[in-house]
């Protein structure tokens, strides 16, 4: 093999072979999965030079996900590329494919070129841009080995630039789910109209070879030839057995709430069952993902018999639209317009006193009455007002508190960003992650390992909205999980379809 002065010593460790193909990593590979080197099988990774420049920029970001892999892809590296020798002539990897650092000497030289270089100077002209060095590199790889090169990246940009100078180029696949249809929300098990009574009576039913394509924990419908319907949960070993529902959750010193859907009822089920410890949950805004998962968690840690010590609730930090910029005041001010949408909930399931009823309220008064009221409203408009701190509509200086901020002074209910878990050990919590299709499946398992003994976890989210430029429908943390924990004993998963906030939210939903 000939030396190209610099990029490949001439005792090079890449396989020519038309079976081993050439994979070039963009620097986004790496930061979305630092594992990445050891998941192309048998088979050539190269490195752009470029690439370890824009990790060098990005490792000093202290509190992001990608700092950390940044600095955890240059450890990777400096462990399997310990001098110049190995960088350049490229070293065996575990899994029988092999790793080499790549520096493209055409960029190095301006007067040498060639017909790949020729056409992407023409096509791209400004190389002082990373990623157009980055696809000058791997047209030097493409044309100096005889296996098929492909330039791997999740930037779709990229991708489109590579193919435009003859480059085949792909996302990373090894942590997408496999693409199929749209799943539906459940299965139906056909039955006779006497092993659906007998399913009713006896609260469970072996349904036979209808089990061979149900997962553990998976919910269905049964529904007999006359119509007739009843829902059910697969336990493994052909038993389905009745949902153990109770008519109604309710939070401390709150509002009963019903399931008002069949899905819901699944949901509600998965979260009143102490043998299931990891939850996910699919659905569109207004589904009630987060408002029922909050009551079930209420309705479990509200006296001293319940199995868990409390709520915690969490959120990753992703704005939609355009930044607003840094926010001012404390930590505390700085996160209540992240986590507003729980207080909503909590304010939902556990609302202030109703007004008294308005028949009181319509009573007829006396012209007298009148008169004094007027007295009254002129002598308040000409008094000096109090400060906003300390007035609360005429009821003295006393602040009124909402009815649920008892629950977060005690310390039962915690609500807090995402970006404050590392480190944490989460014992005897029933903890929700919302919003969680917009992690990667690296910091989904961050937060999952976080979970101690006792402790339950909710992942709920939609997949369909997704703010966060590194992950898409199939390779999001949430759909990741459930696709990886299906099945587990432990694991359950529902999809929420109907829409319950309003026909105004399910319209928009649907068809906006």
């Amino acid at each position: 093999m000939e030396n190209l002065r610099g990029a490949i010593a001439p005792n090079s460790r890449l396989r020519v072979s038309e079976k081993v193909k050439t994979f070039v990593l963009d620097t986004n590979v790496l930061l979305h999965d630092p594992q990445s080197i050891f998941k192309f099988e048998e088979n050539n990774l190269a490195i752009p030079v470029e690439v370890l420049e824009e990790l060098d920029s990005i490792k000093g970001e202290q509190s992001t996900e990608r700092g950390r892999n940044a600095r955890r892809v240059h450890r990777l590296l400096q462990e399997l590329l310990p001098d110049s020798r190995s960088m350049l002539e490229g070293v065996k990897l575990p899994n029988g494919g092999t790793l080499s650092i790549i520096i493209n000497p055409y960029l190095i030289d301006a007067n040498r070129s060639s017909p790949a270089m020729v056409r992407l100077r023409g096509i791209l002209p400004d190389l002082t841009k990373k990623d157009n060095r980055i696809i000058a590199s791997a047209l030097f790889v493409q044309e100096q080995f005889p296996p098929p090169t492909i330039l791997v990246t999740k930037d779709v940009n990229v991708q489109l630039k590579a193919r435009a100078v003859g480059l085949e180029s792909e996302d990373y696949l090894n942590d997408k789910v496999p693409e199929t249809d749209e799943e539906a929300s459940y299965r139906e098990i056909p039955l006779n109209v006497y092993e659906l009574q007998r399913f009713c009576s006896e609260g469970e039913f072996d349904i036979g070879a209808d089990a061979k394509s149900l997962y553990a924990n998976e919910y269905v419908l049964l529904r007999s030839d006359e119509g007739k319907t009843m829902p059910a949960r697969f336990y493994g070993n052909g038993m389905v057995r009745r949902l153990k529902l109770p008519d109604f959750v309710k939070a401390p010193g709150g509002i009963p709430v019903r399931a008002r859907n069949l899905e819901q009822q699944f949901l509600m089920d998965a979260l009143l069952d102490d043998s299931i410890h990891m939850l996910t949950c699919f659905g569109k805004a207004g589904t009630g993902k987060t408002l029922l998962s909050i009551a079930c968690a209420l309705h479990q840690t509200h006296d001293d018999h319940s199995r868990y010590d409390g709520l915690s609730i969490s959120r990753p930090i992703i704005a939609l639209g355009k930044d607003i910029g840094f926010l001012p005041g404390t930590l505390e001010e700085k996160m209540k317009p992240w986590l507003q949408p729980y207080y909503d909930a909590l304010e939902v399931l556990i609302p202030s006193k109703p007004p008294k009823d308005p028949q009181f309220a319509a009573k007829k008064v006396s012209k007298k009455k009148h008169k004094n009221r007027d007295d009254q409203f002129h002598a308040q408009m000409n008094a000096p007002q109090p400060s906003h701190s300390s007035y609360n509509g005429g009821h003295g200086n006393a602040v009124v508190a909402k009815p649920y901020e008892g629950l977060l002074k005690s310390g039962l209910v915690e609500i807090e960003a995402l970006a404050f878990i590392r480190g944490r050990s989460i014992a005897r919590r029933f903890f929700i992650l919302d919003e969680a299709q917009q992690l990667t499946p690296h910091e989904v398992k961050t937060v999952i390992t976080r979970i101690s003994e006792g402790s339950k976890i909710v992942l709920i989210g939609d997949p369909a909205q997704i703010d966060n430029p590194y992950v898409d429908a199939r390779s999001n943390g949430l759909v990741y999980c459930h696709n990886r924990m299906k099945g587990q004993a432990v694991a359950a998963h529902v999809k929420l379809m109907k829409g319950e906030r309003s026909k105004l939210a399910e319209l928009a939903a649907d068809l906006l």
